[in-house]
């Protein structure tokens, strides 16, 4: 679970260190006062798009880490033991400087952004307050349901499968119609490859020609500059050991008591000078053992221009040379192998058909067996939340053509009302019964996640009243399985949960700063109080907020 937030010059934030608990937290305040800030911060650590605007104005970068407890986490734990990576924790890290470039690290390894996706996807799911709007897409429907039934992973593969034989399809078209372009083509290829095996570019061997390049053509200089800070430090007048041994000879000869008081100085004029005796000798070394080197750098500004002038040639940059040697090379070997090898390509193809359609159909049978059960589940939900009436369906229907999901077409469909025929979410539900609809398909696809932190971002919009107190403790139950974080403006959810994130923005001197912290008991009772609707906090108001806080701490949920 996530178990601490660190964020530094992040948006307004100036510096946040927030330690997190398993249960159920809610994070509150004032709209504007940050909320998303917290989660943007925590976006960026799980690999979301980084610029510019993310670093706080006035500083040089922005800086956000994310510590995670993965004890129990065998996944997570698999993922860095893939990669060589400690597995006591796991700290991901992202920063982002003033012109919108990030880094990213993994337990104090350098990462990819990537990187940090793959495994922020063992780590913790967030259910934005945005997801009834994707409730419309039905690929969000067929995302969900094969969560449902356990089959991402084999969708996943199917995808590669079906990739793989869509590839070869291809190949074998191009073999098929393009004899004449293909033997013209393998002609360049061959020219193309032979020039960049002349070359020979060597793995490093460019950074290595212009760092080389730089220094010969700099050596003078460096040797003048490093002879004259020699003479700085030893000339006979003027020389900072001439001057030391002056100072030292007249601190020597000080009468009287002022010897004793001196003596630490003496002391460190003494320390200062032979510093200076070994930078002489070091600097002298230098120049005696530096040789101008002007046939090396002829040498060197040669290999540049070729390698300049090849990659002109190509319209890449010259640090792309390596890549596009290799590129061209697997391409030819292509050519090169398939020549005459149709046939087989063909039952490559076949196999690779074959192969993709007997995955799919397994993935099929589980989707159509995993349908029936997540819609009881939600149907169960939505009962809870107040739409007993409504009928939810899983349909699980044939596509037209192979795709990389598979042979399926899933649809979620809702009669909002007896009687009525059943038709796609975006034809029947009211705003209000769409986010009722979309927390009850969340609660239930949460149910089954495997990763135990979750986020769920003002996903409780549109409801009110006895229904706010029902998301509250549908909420609530999902924390005793793991680590809730949501985003509410609901005094409703808030007071279900086991822990209270209050958030809210400060003006300090000529600066606007968000401050966020755990509330204790008073302070529950007193946001509770504030999102209840007073501006002014009066005791009937406070006695509601407590009465409301104690109910749903004491309730059995």
């Amino acid at each position: 679970m996530l178990i601490q937030l660190a964020i530094r010059d992040y948006a307004i934030v100036d510096r946040l260190d927030l330690d997190l608990h398993d249960g159920m937290t809610a994070i509150t305040g004032e709209t504007g006062a940050g909320k998303s800030i917290m989660l943007g911060a925590l976006g960026l650590c799980l690999g979301e798009r980084a610029d510019a605007g993310s670093v706080r104005h006035g500083r040089e970068r922005a800086d956000v880490s994310a510590r995670f407890d993965i004890t129990h986490l065998a996944e997570a734990r698999a993922w860095l033991d893939a990669r060589d990576l400690p597995q006591d924790e796991c700290l991901l890290r992202r920063t982002v400087n003033a012109s919108g470039r990030s880094k990213a690290w993994i337990n104090g390894q350098p990462a990819t952004v990537s990187d940090l996706k793959a495994l922020g996807e063992h780590l913790i799911e967030v259910h934005s307050q945005h997801a009834h709007q994707a409730l419309l897409r039905e690929e969000t429907h067929l995302r969900l349901l094969d969560a449902y039934a356990g089959q991402s992973d084999a969708v996943t593969a199917l995808g590669e499968h079906f990739h793989e034989w869509r590839s070869l399809r291809r190949r074998l078209r191009e073999l098929q119609e393009s004899g004449d372009e293909i033997q013209a083509r393998r002609q360049l290829l061959r020219y193309q490859v032979e020039e960049l095996d002349q070359l020979g570019l060597g793995e490093g061997e460019l950074e290595t020609l212009e760092s080389e390049q730089t220094q010969l053509a700099n050596l003078e200089q460096i040797l003048g500059d490093a002879q004259f800070a020699a003479d700085c430090c030893d000339q006979e007048e003027g020389g900072a050991l001439s001057l030391l041994h002056q100072a030292t000879a007249r601190l020597s000869h000080v009468p009287g008591n002022a010897q004793d008081s001196l003596a630490e100085a003496l002391g460190m004029l003494g320390d200062a000078r032979i510093q200076i005796e070994e930078a002489a000798r070091e600097l002298h070394r230098f120049v005696d053992t530096t040789e101008l080197d002007p046939q090396r750098l002829a040498e060197v500004d040669a290999r540049l221009g070729e390698v300049h002038r090849i990659a002109r040639k190509h319209h890449v940059m010259p640090e792309e040379l390596r890549d596009l040697h290799q590129r061209l090379s697997d391409e030819l070997a292509g050519l090169e192998g398939g020549e005459n090898d149709l046939e087989a390509l063909a039952r490559d193809v076949e196999q690779a058909r074959d192969t993709y359609r007997q995955q799919a159909r397994a993935v099929s049978e589980a989707r159509l067996e995993a349908a029936r059960a997540f819609g009881e589940a939600v149907q169960a939900q939505l009962a809870f939340l107040g739409l007993g009436k409504a009928t939810f369906d899983v349909e699980v229907e044939p596509r037209d053509t192979p795709q990389a999901e598979g042979l399926d077409q899933v649809r979620f469909v809702i009669s909002a009302n007896p009687g009525q025929p059943a038709r796609p979410l975006n034809k029947v539900a009211s705003g209000g019964e769409l986010s009722r609809i979309s927390l009850a398909i969340q609660v239930v696809a949460a149910q089954h996640s495997t990763v135990p932190s979750m986020v769920f971002d003002e996903v409780d919009v549109g409801v009110s009243g006895a229904t706010a107190e029902i998301v509250g403790q549908l909420l609530r139950r999902l924390g005793t399985q793991g680590q809730i974080l949501t985003v509410t403006h609901l005094p409703q959810v808030a007071a279900q949960a086991h822990h209270h994130l209050h958030i809210e923005k400060r003006a300090e001197r000529d600066t606007t700063l968000t401050h966020m912290a755990l509330l204790d008991d008073a302070g529950r009772v007193r946001e509770l109080a504030r999102m209840l609707g007073g501006v002014k906090l009066s005791d009937r108001t406070l006695a509601h907020a407590r009465e409301m806080l104690d109910a749903s701490q004491h309730a059995q949920h």
